[in-house]
Formats: structure tokens, C-alpha cells, sequence
């Protein structure tokens, strides 16, 4: 316990205490409304925030981490780099830098790249996109992740034409939205 406290993880947290985790409730235009548990909001199919992080590195590979078997969410699935909610009052920022920290012992540089309405795809979730570059080896955290690595975007849609159900329907619908994004700017 005390090796993984110097490293910055925490023990896994009780499926109890995960639902009574406040998070925002919002609007369809994403405008925050309360606070409820979580658990409250997921079984009540309320809209709230979250954000997700997709990383490069220098060869334009992205990183994904595998959810472990154990989460609430997309439990074994492949999904973005990054991801989760926001704070009560958290700026979204905040909230991507934190998420990639907790999740991938990493500190990138974000850019927030795209904002998307709930729906569900998404969870009901309002989310935000950001996205970064770097070299530095992510380093997953057990309590979450059960694997994560680099694939090159060739690799990455072979998977989903092959597999679409091993990834999460959020980081399907968000990479389909960054691909339209990238393609528009290059136009």
C-alpha cells in the first residue's frame, strides 16, 4: 500500500463510494444544472460532463488504454487515451490534465479540439476532446487501466473495422468526430 501511495496511485475505490461521487448534471446545451451522485446519474440516464484525452506520439501513433475488467464503465474495452469526469467546478482543462495524470502518470501539453452535445454514444456525458503529443511512456494505473500502448492509426482503424465491439461507443463516436475535424482543416 504504502509503494503505491509513493507513486502517486491510490487503492481501488469501493464500487460504493465511486457512486456517491458528486458530478455535475447539466443540460442538453451542456449548461450545468446540480450536483448529484454519480450512481444517481448514470441509473437516471442524466446528462453530465466528462472529458477525454487522445495522445500522439512523434510517429502519429495513439495511445489506448484497455478499461479493467472490474469498472463501471466499458469494463475490458478499448478506449481513449484518457478519460472521466468532471469536478463539481473543475474548469475542463483541470479536468483533462487530472484524468491523464491519474490515469497515465503523464503531464502533456492539451489542446481542447472539440465539444460534443450528450448522447448515447457518449453516455449522456457533454464531452470535451483534447489532445497532446508526447514521448513519454505512459505508465497505466492498475486500478483502471489492464493495458494500454501506442498503435498506429492504419492499425487503429483495422481494429475497428474488424473488432468495432472491443471499443468503447464514446471513443468510437469521438474518433470518427476528430478524424471529420482533422479532414476539414486539411481541406
Amino acid at each position: 500500500m504504502n509503494e503505491l501511495k509513493k507513486r502517486g496511485r491510490k487503492p481501488k475505490e469501493s464500487p460504493e463510494r465511486i457512486k456517491r461521487e458528486p458530478i455535475e448534471v447539466v443540460d442538453e446545451d451542456c449548461q450545468i444544472l446540480g450536483v448529484l451522485a454519480r450512481g444517481v446519474v448514470h441509473t437516471s440516464g442524466l446528462f453530465h460532463r466528462a472529458v477525454h484525452v487522445f495522445i500522439f506520439n512523434s510517429k502519429g501513433e495513439i495511445y489506448l488504454q484497455k478499461k479493467n475488467l472490474d469498472r463501471e464503465e466499458n469494463p475490458g474495452l478499448w478506449s481513449s487515451s484518457a478519460s472521466g469526469h468532471i469536478n463539481p467546478g473543475e474548469p475542463l482543462a483541470i479536468a483533462a490534465q487530472r484524468e491523464l495524470k491519474e490515469e497515465l502518470r503523464i503531464k502533456v501539453k492539451l489542446e481542447e479540439v472539440l465539444r460534443v452535445p450528450p448522447s448515447p454514444e457518449t453516455n449522456w456525458e457533454c464531452t470535451a476532446l483534447f489532445v497532446g503529443k508526447t514521448d513519454k511512456t505512459p505508465k497505466p494505473n492498475p486500478y483502471e487501466i489492464s493495458e494500454g500502448k501506442f498503435v498506429s492509426i492504419p492499425e487503429l482503424e483495422k481494429m475497428i473495422e474488424e473488432s468495432p465491439e472491443i471499443f468503447s461507443p464514446a471513443f468510437l463516436y469521438l474518433w470518427k468526430l476528430y478524424k471529420e475535424k482533422i479532414s476539414q482543416k486539411e481541406d
